[in-house]
């Protein structure tokens, strides 16, 4: 009994620590504040100044790169992950093992070292850095993530299906998009998801690699703004949006994948 009050109590310390600055940020997001800490009383002031695009037009700019830039790379690095996924699931035993090693390199490597080499490779090949060399970055580092989620799900499948599907009169192609392709689906998904996250959440790549071009995302609008010495009062709107859109995606998808394992 004390054992499992003692679990129990671990676990909610361990949740608090995790979603108590979320949780701050969430409740000071409905008060006029200038300082984060400093409750003036419940308003929705904050969310109108954020709406009204012409009073932050850079932190909206900053926002919408921000969004292209990620779903842009999620959607590449999922494709590109997907099928390396599948070539490197079909190599030898030894190969396979030698390919999983390479693509886990630049997972474990800093963020930095990446966002250091992908400058000095730009810069070695005259490309002019902003839009382009930020997405390439960030599919860059985001494909390694696609691959490993890919992986597992392709573990888990009847290697024997595809070649089924062969025998059937299915041409490569079509055995490809209508029997692997649904049967890796989920990992897909949860790729997309992760390269999603990962790519709005990423400073130090894209840091190095943006140019000095005049683009901004919301990660270097916060950095450079923490510079000026405080931090504008309607990220506080914006950073509980941001939580809200993505708890709700992330609720969908697992009661989806819920009721797929019951069927």
């Amino acid at each position: 009994m004390v054992k499992k009050v003692l679990m129990q109590t671990y676990l909610w310390v361990l949740l608090l620590l995790l979603y108590a600055p979320i949780l701050i940020i969430v409740i000071y997001s409905f008060t006029d504040a200038k300082v984060l800490g400093n409750w003036t009383g419940f308003s929705l002031n904050l969310y109108r100044s954020l709406c009204n695009t012409g009073a932050h037009h850079s932190l909206m700019n900053a926002l919408i790169n921000t969004i292209a830039i990620a779903f842009i790379a999620a959607t590449v690095s999922t494709l590109l992950g997907s099928v390396a996924a599948i070539g490197i699931y079909n190599l030898k035993a030894r190969s396979r093992k030698a390919m999983g090693f390479i693509n886990t390199i630049p997972i474990l490597n800093g963020d930095i070292i990446t966002g250091i080499s992908l400058f000095l490779l730009f810069v070695s090949l005259g490309i002019t850095q902003g839009f382009t060399t930020v997405v390439l970055a960030h599919i860059t580092f985001c494909t390694p993530y696609v691959v490993l989620s890919v992986l597992p799900r392709l573990k888990q499948m009847n290697p024997n299906l595809y070649e089924a599907a062969l025998d059937l009169g299915a041409t490569p192609m079509q055995a490809l998009w209508k029997v692997i392709v649904p049967e890796i689906r989920p990992g897909m998904v949860s790729g997309f998801l992760l390269a999603l996250t990962i790519s709005i959440d990423d400073f130090a790549v894209t840091v190095f690699t943006i140019g000095n071009q005049g683009l901004e995302t919301l990660s270097t609008y916060i950095y450079a703004d923490a510079r000026k010495g405080g931090l504008t009062p309607e990220l506080r709107p914006l950073s509980a949006v941001i939580f809200v859109v993505i708890l709700v995606l992330l609720i969908i998808i697992n009661r989806r994948a819920d009721k797929a394992k019951n069927k």
